[in-house]
């Protein structure tokens, strides 16, 4: 069976990457191609903190066994057996950044040729974009965004020129000052 996951960033909009898995592939499987996908470091331990249909902890699938099992060994269909529809999933451990993984439904089930963990759809920069300052449209309060299709839009609201006069201009070149 192939299911549907959606990663987001807490509180922000402008994010989102959806991912078709196999109920048989390992949380591993989507660290791996999130880590591609999303220029993740790739010298950081990482961990998946699972949560139940409660919204409490359930679960943490480490890289080393933390009592619940690696992620190389826990498939999908284990942990939506137990449950476990949403996960943050660490990326840089020590610098504590994340993002939420969260079970959407079943996949398209007839995709020819598809190789596992698939992104399907895409929305905004990736993560580190965010840390670096960027802020996606439907992000910004109300009072920043500005609509060009608004009749009170003036996209040169900063900008003062001061016309001249065409009849005045003075030509400089040409005349021979001997």
């Amino acid at each position: 069976m192939i299911l549907k996951y959606r990663v987001s960033l807490p509180n922000i909009k402008g994010f989102a990457r959806i991912y078709e898995v196999k109920d048989t592939g390992s949380l591993y499987g989507l660290h791996k191609q999130m880590r591609a996908d999303m220029d993740f470091p790739q010298d950081q331990l990482v961990l998946f903190k699972a949560f139940d249909a409660v919204g409490e902890v359930s679960a943490r699938y480490g890289i080393f066994d933390l009592g619940s099992g690696t992620i190389d060994e826990v498939t999908f269909a284990d942990c939506r057996k137990k449950g476990e529809n949403k996960f943050i999933y660490f990326y840089d451990t020590t610098n504590v950044k994340s993002v939420i993984v969260t079970f959407e439904g079943e996949g398209e089930q007839n995709r020819k040729n598809a190789l596992y963990p698939l992104l399907v759809e895409t929305k905004g920069p990736n993560p580190i974009e965010f840390e670096n300052g960027y802020v996606a449209f439907e992000d910004l309060p109300d009072d920043k965004k500005k609509d060009p299709d608004d009749d009170d839009f003036d996209d040169d609201d900063d900008i003062d020129i001061e016309e001249e006069d065409d009849d005045e201009t003075e030509e400089l070149y040409g005349e021979d000052e001997d």
